[in-house]
């Protein structure tokens, strides 16, 4: 009887898994086509290796899951340049827009958890505007440097940090 327990168990959690593994691929393919600057590949693989995602039952659980990945992102940049800053490791061209690019972080995770509550409330014309605000962090992090004519340490993690907030955003575009 236990066995029988185990294995129905067993395959109660396997569908479970391939349900939201089928939510995430289609989702993330949707919002693909819906804007060329979307990486289908980075989507599914933030997504797939969330926990949280894999729970997620429909998709306002991805908007959550995947703006989770975001202010996790935003945190590790804004901690990356912090520690460039308290290293001392850049010249001085570059420390201005690194201080600035540390406020941009700073504001972006606060637009992000503000995200969060509005997709609990399902206040998505909300979501999307401080989503779309969080998106210009990275954007004008990387300007501040262009301006000074001075090289980006963070230009990388500058790309990565708006595809993972992108995501979010095509998300909550595509509910109703």
């Amino acid at each position: 009887m236990k066995f029988l327990l185990y294995l129905v168990t067993f395959f109660v959690l396997l569908n479970g898994f391939a349900t939201a593994q089928t939510l995430i691929r289609n989702s993330c393919k949707k919002a693909a086509a819906t804007n060329p600057k979307f990486k289908y590949n980075l989507c599914v693989t933030s997504l797939e290796t969330n926990p949280q995602s894999k729970a997620a039952k429909d998709l306002a659980g991805l908007v959550m899951a995947s703006t989770k990945n975001a202010v996790t992102k935003a945190t590790s940049l804004k901690g990356t340049v912090d520690k460039i800053l308290k290293g001392k490791k850049f010249n001085k061209m570059t420390e201005m827009p690194l201080r600035d690019c540390l406020q941009l972080y700073t504001d972006a995770i606060g637009s992000l958890n503000e995200a969060s509550a509005g997709v609990k409330s399902r206040n998505y014309p909300t979501v999307k505007t401080v989503l779309s605000a969080a998106m210009d962090a990275p954007s004008t992090c990387e300007t501040g440097f262009k301006e000074r004519k001075a090289p980006s340490p963070v230009t990388k993690e500058n790309d990565n940090l708006y595809q993972m907030i992108l995501i979010p955003l095509a998300f909550t575009n595509m509910l109703k």
